[in-house]
């Protein structure tokens, strides 16, 4: 498997070099707006992989090893996480986007299978709404949708205290809320986790976490846009990406559908790899050409 890195020049405000997360070799893509660093493994069809806040393209590394047999598989750093460039303090979803935008384009990519999570699904969803002849399909996991208020402040309770604590001032919170007493705080795949955020930039994680608590606006109203085949799918046990967002998102999107998963948290894209493999590939075999989409491993 080659790991890669693909670095896009940003002219941002603050930038400094970021600390790499982990030790996977990336390659980078460099555009006139950013540096992206990147994860890529396999051939064919492009299904590129979108991390939530505080992670970085390593956390994709169980559906990597699914789908690279069927995928030019690309996992990518967002601006702030891992290697890539720090995003304006100002950044909004709309930054994020752009980034994605520019690797496609830096990596001769016409249409790709876009898989986000969490605020990665967000990225993914205003994407595939602005720039749908570039999407073949869409699988939207953990998406929020039309948060009530106090959810909403709940968030932008979390980057006041980012930008005052840095990663370690909501860890604790973030990992019962992603994994519950599933896996136990102590579980490898809970360390590994806790890692990648103790070592996530701090300005990089809490401007992320404002763009992602300010991201409803962007979406709200829009779905009936979105002219791909589309999958949203959530835990059942996921208190922030609900279920009801999740079929709420598939009603208002044309070729949308929803699935729950029972018993999941809102890291089951991690902690239950070959489970969430499963309903993707369930997903593209039916969504994409199925001479391009039949993935014999589930991760």
């Amino acid at each position: 498997m080659v790991y890669h890195h693909t670095i896009f020049q940003f002219c941002f405000e603050g930038q400094s070099p970021v600390t790499q997360a982990t030790p996977l070799d990336r390659r980078h893509a460099e555009t006139l707006e950013a540096r992206t660093a990147y994860l890529e493994s396999g051939t064919g069809a492009a299904l590129v992989l979108i991390h939530g806040v505080g992670l970085n393209a390593s956390v994709w590394q169980p559906q990597i090893d699914a789908f690279d047999g069927a995928y030019r598989v690309i996992a990518y750093d967002t601006l702030g996480h891992g290697a890539s460039t720090l995003p304006p303090s100002s950044a909004t979803l709309w930054e994020y986007v752009t980034q994605l935008h520019g690797l496609l384009d830096s990596l001769d990519i016409q249409r790709a299978v876009l898989l986000g999570h969490s605020m990665g699904a967000l990225i993914a969803i205003l994407f595939a709404l602005e720039h749908g002849q570039r999407v073949q399909a869409m699988i939207a996991a953990n998406p929020v949708y039309r948060r009530p208020q106090v959810q909403l402040a709940v968030s932008r309770k979390r980057v006041r205290e980012l930008e005052r604590g840095g990663p370690q001032a909501t860890l604790d919170e973030a990992l019962e809320r992603w994994f519950g007493d599933a896996d136990g705080l102590d579980s490898p795949r809970v360390e590994q986790v806790a890692k990648w955020i103790r070592q996530a930039d701090p300005r990089g994680y809490a401007w992320a976490y404002r763009a992602f608590a300010e991201a409803d606006p962007l979406i709200d109203g829009r779905l009936a846009e979105l002219e791909v085949p589309a999958l949203f799918v959530t835990g059942e046990l996921d208190p922030n990406s609900t279920p009801a967002m999740a079929r709420a998102l598939a009603s208002e999107a044309p070729l949308g559908q929803a699935m729950v998963l029972d018993g999941e948290r809102h890291m089951m894209t991690y902690a239950s790899a070959p489970r969430f493999n499963g309903v993707v590939t369930e997903f593209l075999n039916r969504a994409v050409e199925p001479s391009r989409c039949t993935v014999g491993r589930s991760g």
